[in-house]
C-alpha cells in the first residue's frame, strides 16, 4: 500500500528535477567543450564506475543480464544510448529551458505510445489534457509567436529534444512491463547497471561516429571535469536512485507531478549561472503544459 506523501519524501521527490535542470544548465555550458554523443559516452562511463562496486555480480556469466540480453540492449539503447546523447545535441542550438519545458510534454508522449505501441485506452479527459500540453510545447516551439508557427521555425535542438522525449516514452512503457528477473528488478543499481552496460555499447557507436565524421575535439579543462563528475554522479545515480524511492513510496502518479519541476529549476539555474532570463511564452508554456498533465491524470 502506498503511503501519504510526508516531507521527507517530497524532499527526495525534489532532488531528481534539480538535478535534471542542472544536466541540462551544465550540457548548455561545455556544448564547446566537448562533443554532444562524446558527453554522453563520458557521462554513462562514469556512472558504470559508480556502480559496479555496487553491483557487480550482474556481469557474471548467468546472471539475468544475459538471458534477458535482448530487453536490456533495447533499454539501454533508449534510455542511455538515446535519450540523453539527443539532449546534449538539442542543447547545442536549444536553451536549457526551452529543452526542459518541451521534454515536460513527456506525459502526452506517453499516453501516445502506449495507445499505439501498448493497446492502452486514452480517456477524454487524458486527450484533453494531451491537447493543452501539445500547445503549451508549440507555444516554446514558435517562441511566443503564433503567427509564425505554420513557417515552422524550429531550431534543430527543438527536433531532438522531441525525439529524446519519444524516445523516453518508448524507454518507459517498457520499464513498466514485469519482464524483469526479480534479483536484478529489486535491486536499483543491478537494474541500472544492467541497462548501462549494453548502452555504454550504443554510446560508443554513436561517439566513435561522431568523431569518425564531424570534427570532433575536447577541449579538457578543469570545470569540463567538473561537469562529467556532475552528470555522472547527480543526474544519472543520485537522481534515479531518489526517485525510485519515491515512487516506492507514494507511486508514480503523485512522482510524475514533480518531474515537472525540472523547467523551474532550469529557469532558475540559466539566470543565475548562464544569464539567460526567461521570457512570457516560456511561463505561460509552463503553465498550459503542467495544466495538461493535470487534467490528463484525473481520473
Amino acid at each position: 500500500m502506498l503511503a501519504r506523501l510526508t516531507p521527507a519524501t517530497a524532499a527526495l521527490l525534489i532532488v531528481p528535477p534539480l538535478l535534471w535542470a542542472g544536466n541540462a544548465v551544465v550540457g548548455r555550458m561545455v556544448h564547446d567543450l566537448v562533443p554532444p554523443m562524446t558527453l554522453n559516452f563520458l557521462r554513462w562511463v562514469g556512472a558504470l564506475l559508480i556502480l559496479l562496486p555496487l553491483a557487480s555480480w550482474v556481469l557474471r556469466p548467468g546472471s539475468g543480464l544475459w538471458t534477458h540480453w535482448r530487453r536490456y540492449v533495447v533499454l539501454g539503447l533508449l534510455g542511455v544510448g538515446l535519450y540523453n546523447a539527443l539532449q546534449y545535441l538539442a542543447l547545442q542550438t536549444s536553451t536549457p529551458l526551452n529543452v526542459t519545458l518541451v521534454a515536460a510534454s513527456t506525459p502526452v508522449f506517453m499516453l501516445a505510445v502506449g495507445w499505439v505501441g501498448f493497446g492502452q485506452r486514452v480517456s477524454r479527459r487524458q486527450m484533453a489534457g494531451a491537447l493543452l500540453s501539445i500547445a503549451g510545447v508549440m507555444l516554446v516551439l514558435c517562441r511566443g509567436e503564433w503567427a509564425v508557427l505554420m513557417q515552422v521555425r524550429l531550431v534543430p535542438g527543438d527536433i531532438y529534444v522531441l525525439l529524446a522525449t519519444l524516445s523516453w516514452a518508448i524507454y518507459s512503457w517498457m520499464l513498466a512491463s514485469p519482464d524483469d528477473p526479480p534479483e536484478i528488478r529489486s535491486n536499483w543499481a543491478a537494474f541500472l547497471l544492467a541497462q548501462v552496460v549494453p548502452g555504454l555499447a550504443w554510446a560508443g557507436m554513436f561517439a566513435g561516429a561522431e568523431w569518425a565524421l564531424t570534427p570532433a575535439r575536447i577541449a579538457w579543462s578543469w570545470p569540463l571535469a567538473a561537469a562529467l563528475v556532475y552528470v555522472a554522479v547527480g543526474p544519472a545515480v543520485l537522481a534515479y536512485r531518489c526517485w525510485g524511492l519515491g515512487v516506492q513510496r507514494v507511486g508514480p502518479a503523485i512522482a510524475s507531478f514533480f518531474a515537472n519541476l525540472t523547467p523551474l529549476f532550469a529557469a532558475l539555474f540559466s539566470v543565475a549561472l548562464l544569464g539567460e532570463l526567461p521570457h512570457v511564452y516560456h511561463a505561460l508554456a509552463f503553465v498550459m503544459i503542467v495544466g495538461g498533465i493535470i487534467v490528463s491524470s484525473r481520473r
